[in-house]
């Protein structure tokens, strides 16, 4: 009886470790490489936070970690201008529709769209808390071939270390400062290269079709974003 009790728990323990493992980007994505996208178009971040300017800081910064990644991104300031004249600014109207008029229009594959939850500036102590969703549509097919859930805290500390009280008080007060007017670009590139950094490699990356079996993030994350 005693025997069973203790394979029955060491099968549930097993069974509970790999299933807290993470997983590989070909099973998490397994569409980014079926379509094996090329050309990305950034769509303007429906802003759903209290931060106006949010939208327009994630808008020019979501190119950074794609083209790091090996995509070629459509410039955003010429597309910004061709979005506006084509009445597509609002990708609220988009972000469930029919893309394939931007596939045509743009010769894109992919259309990125982010939807801003909230953007918070902690009041004690030194950072910012973003909640934001990432969603890669193709324009072939309008499916949806990677979505990130995630709420990502930013230091934006001084980073300086002190010993003393006053000298501690005086950081405090200085990280908070620094807070209040935080930079949206600096906090928007942490952001979006911590929540994208396991987006499969595209064509212009040495390690395109290599990367399968790295490993992947969940769906949805809670995680920090340092400098």
């Amino acid at each position: 009886m005693k025997k069973s009790i203790f394979v029955t728990l060491l099968i549930l323990s097993l069974g509970f470790l790999f299933s807290s493992c993470g997983t590989t980007r070909i099973a998490s994505f397994p569409q980014m490489y079926d379509e094996d996208p090329v050309v990305m178009l950034i769509m303007p971040p429906i802003n759903n936070s209290s931060a106006a300017d949010a939208k327009d800081y994630f808008y020019t910064t979501m190119n950074v970690p794609l083209a790091e990644a090996g995509y070629y991104v459509l410039p955003p300031a010429v597309t910004m201008a061709t979005l506006q004249k084509e009445s597509a600014y609002d990708a609220e109207k988009f972000v469930e529709g029919d893309l394939k008029k931007f596939g045509k229009l743009f010769g894109a594959d992919v259309a990125v769209f982010t939807v801003i939850k909230s953007w918070n500036k902690s009041l004690v102590g030194s950072a910012v808390i973003i909640e934001i969703e990432y969603i890669f549509r193709s324009t072939k097919t309008n499916e949806t071939l990677y979505h990130r859930d995630a709420r990502i805290t930013c230091d934006t500390s001084t980073g300086v270390g002190t010993n003393s009280l006053i000298g501690s008080l005086l950081i405090a007060t200085a990280d908070a400062i620094k807070t209040a007017a935080t930079d949206y670009v600096s906090v928007a590139v942490k952001c979006n290269k911590s929540a994208l950094k396991d987006v499969p490699y595209g064509k212009y990356h040495p390690k395109h079709g290599a990367d399968k079996e790295l490993s992947a993030m969940p769906e949805k994350i809670n995680i920090s974003a340092s400098k």
